[in-house]
């Protein structure tokens, strides 16, 4: 009996301990998984704090490309693939994101993306930024480019102008002009025989006699010599003889051509005009021509 009674208290011992370590191993275990799960929210807080500067950054870095591509500068073929290859990183990224809670690797892959998509971004707007100071560059060199341009075709108007009227004026100064001139009538005889005549109705043929200014500038040789007769009531007198010309800027018809050899030597010249119509009493207006300018201009009258 007594040893029995000995080994009672020995039982309910041991069963004491045994819950005492079931007590402790729970206990460790609730510790255990407490900061476990301690540390996993940390981690999600962590993630989802990082998840959320990420956003920022990438929010950021569109920004700032958006802001480069405002100015409408105009990209090269380069700069636009590299603008369309930086949208669509940072929409992949933004994809990425958007799944989730990120696992440590993903997380770590997206903050490297992150930072070589800011470095990329960053030579893209240097790139820009160079771009836009070519840009510049050239307009303001164009724009010289053109104001020197409207200045010599300035000149050039204003040198063809100069030339020009010096041209005209080497014409007016080259033609030649009649330093003395008058009309005779005559009567032509049967036998040839030619007599002064003042009396309209025995004239029949006009004797223009004029002499040449003397002209340094003037070509020595062969001159066309246009002659215009005006009768008394102011009608050109026209016949087989007459044709057309240009002279003092406008188109004329003309009574009489004929031609001298002008060698500015001081010589007279004849020409014999004669009319096969009555001549009328009155004055006889002769205007004569040459080297497209008005020559000279005398008169005759018969009664």
């Amino acid at each position: 009996m007594e040893n029995q009674s000995t080994q009672e208290p020995k039982k309910n011992s041991n069963v004491i301990y045994f819950l005492v370590v079931v007590i402790v191993a729970l206990l460790g275990t609730d510790v255990y998984l407490y900061m476990k799960k301690n540390n996993s929210d940390q981690r999600i807080i962590v993630q989802s704090d990082e998840k959320t500067r990420l956003q920022t950054e990438l929010d950021s870095l569109e920004a700032q490309i958006e802001q480069v591509n405002v100015g409408k500068t105009r990209m090269s073929k380069d700069l636009q693939a590299k603008n369309d290859s930086l949208r669509a990183k940072i929409k992949v990224l933004r994809g990425e994101l958007a799944k989730g809670t990120l696992t440590a690797a993903e997380l770590s892959k997206a903050q490297e993306d992150v930072k070589q998509l800011r470095y990329f971004v960053t030579k893209y707007t240097a790139d820009i930024d160079e771009l836009k100071k070519e840009n510049v560059s050239l307009a303001t060199e164009r724009d010289t480019l053109k104001s020197n341009l409207s200045t010599v075709s300035e000149k050039a108007t204003t040198l063809e102008k100069q030339n020009q009227d010096l041209d005209n004026k080497v014409k007016v100064g080259s033609a030649l002009k009649v330093a003395t001139t008058s009309v005779v009538g005559y009567k032509v005889k049967k036998n040839g025989k030619e007599v002064d005549e003042t009396k309209a109705k025995n004239v029949n043929k006009l004797k223009i006699n004029f002499t040449v200014a003397s002209n340094d500038i003037a070509t020595k040789g062969s001159h066309d010599v246009y002659i215009r007769i005006i009768d008394p009531i102011g009608n050109l007198i026209t016949g087989t003889d007459s044709g057309t010309f240009n002279a003092d800027g406008q188109d004329l018809q003309s009574t009489y051509k004929t031609s001298i050899d002008y060698q500015d030597s001081g010589a007279g010249y004849t020409v014999d005009w004669v009319y096969d119509q009555p001549f009328q009493k009155g004055t006889y207006t002769i205007l004569l021509y040459a080297d497209g300018f008005t020559m000279g201009k005398t008169s005759v009258t018969f009664r």
